[in-house]
């Protein structure tokens, strides 16, 4: 297998099924097999045992399938899971991470192409204001309302027809906008756009883009206003800095000429930009930053300053479906304080912002932020205990036969297993019972760690990988050291050892010795 620098995320299906990013195909169907017993639904009569074993089966399978294709193994060992949802595929006699790499470059591209002609693709978004001061003030809850909506539709293998329209209301006042777009593939490497938009603003454009080179691309556009006959020249350079790092240039000449420089950096865990833009009447900065926290959840914060605008936001989200995302986000600025509330499906976005207060009271402030935010941690929190407990549930049988067996030939057993954070842990450790002030921050995983014992005796816990993705696992704080300590007997002897989130652990051995 091709050894290079993988994800935190690209390590999640080894630690599922136990075993080491190094798994041979024997080590791998073996503990397929072992958690397949344990988690197969027929085994269940219980509605609700089943549910949960069905859920469990699947995540078990799914790891198996990918893990045992080479090809699919390969992809998600560099790409993760995104790589193996974007459908790529891999060729037979590629060895070479190199190689890897730029076949999965080309088929990424070809897909994206593929995905063109399909068919239209739509996109729009719902904008509905809410003002708690204006409905204080009597003057009704509803600060306005905006919407847009654009719908992209391929009529040829070179050309594709975008038309769009906007309309926002705010009080007893309305605008909006139409506009069609066609783009012309010239070449492999430069295409052309001709714009016309009719409303408040009517323009006709036209721009062009070519890939000067395989890591800079440059746009040039133009575009007349039919109001006064204004003329607006633009100019863009696009450079690849680095694998996963973009910058960019831009420079506007007309009523409202400006200069602007820019950055993008995007990869499995983490997305960012920044940009400083300088105009004739104004100028600003902004910038922001979204972590992957896992598949399902991020968080974001984001920031701008300038002259006309100085503000503060931080928040996060979570998938909720397979096109659905939810998100939250606190803002704090010139405006004042307020929340908005995002719902992003198949394309289609809802956004509510609610403005809470127009002015900057610390405490309110304060509160405003730390309701949310301490809400969305918990709830986290609270469904991934959930599901660790319900997977322990599952393995508790399998684990106490095995368990049996190693007392009736004196070998090993696992009397009692934290994990956690680590202060807490050794803490609690001293103690026959968990107290009520850190439960919240250690997690009992006595059960998994009895089923994952060998017939030989052994336990065995891999280097690198976070124990929080074993089965009957969860991170009860995120973000803080964590720790697990193994309490043990072998041959009638009391034993104790401590092994770090990503630190090997290899038991019985003397040196645990109590």
């Amino acid at each position: 297998m091709a050894s290079t620098p993988e994800p935190e995320n690209g390590r999640e299906l080894y630690a599922l099924l136990h075993l080491s990013p190094d798994a041979s195909d024997e080590e791998i169907r073996r503990a397929y097999r072992q958690f397949a017993q344990i988690y197969h639904p027929d085994k269940y009569q219980d509605l609700q045992m089943k549910d949960v074993a069905t859920e469990n089966f699947q995540r078990i399978r799914d790891a198996y399938e990918i893990l045992s294709d080479e090809n699919k193994r390969q992809i998600y060992d560099i790409y993760g899971m995104e790589g193996l949802t974007s459908g790529l595929e891999l060729g037979p006699k590629l060895s070479k991470p190199e190689e890897i790499k730029e076949q999965l470059e080309r088929l990424r591209r070809r897909k994206e192409e593929e995905k063109l002609f399909v068919h239209a693709r739509s996109t729009g978004s719902i904008l509905a204001n809410f003002s708690i001061p204006q409905y204080l003030d009597g003057d009704g809850i509803m600060g306005g309302m905006g919407m847009s909506s654009a719908v992209e539709l391929p009529v040829s293998k070179q050309d594709t027809v975008t038309v769009s329209g906007n309309l926002v209301v705010n009080g007893s006042r309305g605008t909006g906008a139409a506009s069609t777009v066609l783009r012309h593939e010239l070449s492999s490497v430069s295409s052309i756009e001709f714009m016309a938009t009719a409303g408040l603003r009517s323009v006709l454009g036209v721009q062009t883009v070519r890939h000067i080179s395989p890591h800079s691309t440059a746009t040039s556009g133009l575009a007349v206003s039919l109001r006064d006959g204004s003329i607006n020249l633009s100019n863009a350079w696009t450079r690849q800095l680095t694998e996963s790092c973009v910058g960019n240039i831009q420079l506007v000449l007309g009523d409202e000429s400006s200069i602007a420089v820019g950055w993008q950096k995007k990869d499995e865990k983490c997305s960012a930009a920044g940009e400083v833009k300088f105009g004739t009447n104004s100028f600003g900065a902004s910038a922001h930053y979204t972590h992957r926290f896992s598949l399902k959840s991020h968080g974001r914060i984001a920031g701008r300053i300038g002259s006309t605008a100085l503000d503060f936001e931080i928040g996060g989200g979570r998938r909720i479906s397979e096109f659905s995302t939810v998100r939250m986000m606190y803002n704090i600025g010139i405006q004042g304080v307020s929340w908005r509330f995002e719902l992003n499906r198949a394309g289609q976005k809802l956004v509510i912002p609610v403005l809470l207060s127009t002015d900057l009271n610390a405490l309110f402030a304060t509160t405003a932020f730390a309701i949310p935010s301490t809400l969305y941690f918990l709830l986290q929190l609270t469904e991934a205990r959930k599901a660790a407990k319900k997977a322990q549930k599952l393995l508790e049988p399998v684990s106490n036969r095995k368990k049996n067996r190693q007392l009736e030939n004196d070998g090993l057993v696992i009397t009692r297993a934290l994990y956690g954070n680590s202060k807490k842990v050794r803490e609690s450790s001293d103690f026959n019972e968990i107290n009520d002030d850190v439960a919240s921050q250690v997690f009992d995983v006595t059960i998994p760690l009895n089923f994952l014992i060998t017939e030989a005796g052994q336990l065995k816990l891999h280097e690198g990988i976070k124990k929080s993705g074993i089965m009957g696992f969860y991170d009860p704080c995120p973000g803080d050291p964590k720790l697990l300590v193994v309490e043990y007997t072998f041959h009638g002897r009391k034993y104790k050892a401590m092994a770090e989130d990503r630190e090997a652990l290899l038991i019985p051995q003397d040196i645990h010795q109590i």
